[in-house]
């Protein structure tokens, strides 16, 4: 019976972002064929460029470490119908307090990565709870604070770091961090480190909390009908509030993760960091806002990206140019943008539901 139960709730999550994808390679396919090119040529590069040999492999999970946990950011405050558009700012502020502690503080190797892990989601968390507040107390709209707080996060990062925490042989970047803070490879030579097992960690433990334990029930309770909740005893603001600091916090670690573990450090300019945040809300949305399904999609994001360099390989054979790297991101987008319309539409109901509820006791 539990099983039957199981089923029919997640038979209908996971037809869906089939038939999204299948829908999405198929639009794909039509742009595919009117530039030029062969669209299994092109879908069989896309999806196998991952799996060509050990490297690229590990390297697609090391990538979909940083994408988890800003994923998680965007699931555990849309429980709690927060839209947090923040994560790429509560990433920043994670990712440059992760490389202050691990250039400065010198500390046993065991100790020191951990260390500057939980700085990171203090300071991402920091980062989200501001948005939560200014929601809650002064019912800013939390989308228009936390774009706003990403800029702020953005300048301040950049402003450190050229000016404070620069590498003086390389002023283009921070310098790097103690190898002391660094998280071991799990292979040696590759980018595939210890904090993916961290961030697996992370994952599951966001589960447990969201589904297991009362404050989760409380946060979902909040999301689903926060008029009901408060009749039930919850405090919607304090809720709202503790959800995008936790929510933060994974934002802050994504920031640690590829400061400690992928790159060592901060480009100047923050290209190595950009966009991962604003990346982890179309993840969030194809895995449902759901932890283990985050980490699926994430997965699944992290082969298009590694997919995407080995299409241009592949259609460029027999004296044929390859096909424009623009025209590849083009249609992972289009798949992309498919799979993450359930998801987005789940999201839309529950926010015209919490809509209705506010307007019934305004007008009661």
């Amino acid at each position: 019976m539990k099983i039957m139960v199981l089923l029919r709730k997640y038979i209908k999550p996971i037809s869906e972002s089939i038939i999204s994808v299948v829908i999405g390679v198929i639009v794909g396919s039509i742009i595919i064929l009117l530039a030029g090119y062969s669209p299994l040529v092109f879908y069989e590069a896309l999806f196998s460029g991952s799996f060509k040999h050990t490297r690229a492999f590990l390297d697609t999970l090391s990538y979909m470490i940083p994408l988890t946990m800003t994923a998680l950011s965007f699931a555990v405050a849309a429980r709690a119908s927060v839209f947090n558009i923040g994560a790429e700012g509560q990433m920043y502020m994670g990712a440059l307090v992760a490389n202050i502690v691990g250039t400065f503080l010198r500390l046993p190797r065991i100790l020191h990565p951990f260390v500057a892990v939980i700085a990171a989601f203090l300071a991402g968390g920091f980062w989200g709870w501001l948005a939560g507040i200014l929601k809650t107390k002064r019912k800013v709209n939390e989308v228009v604070s936390t774009i706003m707080l990403n800029w702020i996060a953005f300048y301040i990062v950049n402003y450190v770091s050229t000016y404070h925490i620069f590498d003086p042989k390389a002023p283009y970047k921070t310098a790097y961090v103690l190898e002391s803070s660094r998280f071991p490879p799990l292979v040696k030579g590759t980018s595939f480190t210890a904090d993916f097992i961290v961030a697996i960690s992370v994952a599951i433990v966001v589960f447990f909390l969201v589904w297991k334990t009362s404050l989760g029930y409380e946060i979902r309770a909040v999301g689903l009908n926060p008029t009901a909740a408060e009749y039930g005893g919850v405090n919607p603001e304090r809720i709202a509030s503790i959800a995008m600091f936790i929510a933060g916090g994974c934002g802050g670690l994504a920031g640690a993760f590829l400061v400690l573990g992928r790159f060592g450090f901060i480009t100047t300019t923050l290209t190595n960091v950009l966009n991962w945040g604003f990346d982890g809300i179309a993840v969030s949305l194809v895995g449902r806002n759901h932890p283990l399904g985050i980490i699926i999609s994430s997965f699944f994001f992290a082969i298009l990206n590694s997919g995407a360099l080995e299409v241009q390989v592949a259609t460029s054979k027999g004296g044929q140019i390859g096909v424009p790297y623009e025209l590849v991101l083009a249609v992972m987008g289009i798949i992309v943008i498919a799979v993450s319309v359930p998801g987005l539409l789940d999201l839309i109901r529950a926010r015209l539901r919490r809509v209705k509820e506010v307007e019934k006791v305004a007008m009661a």
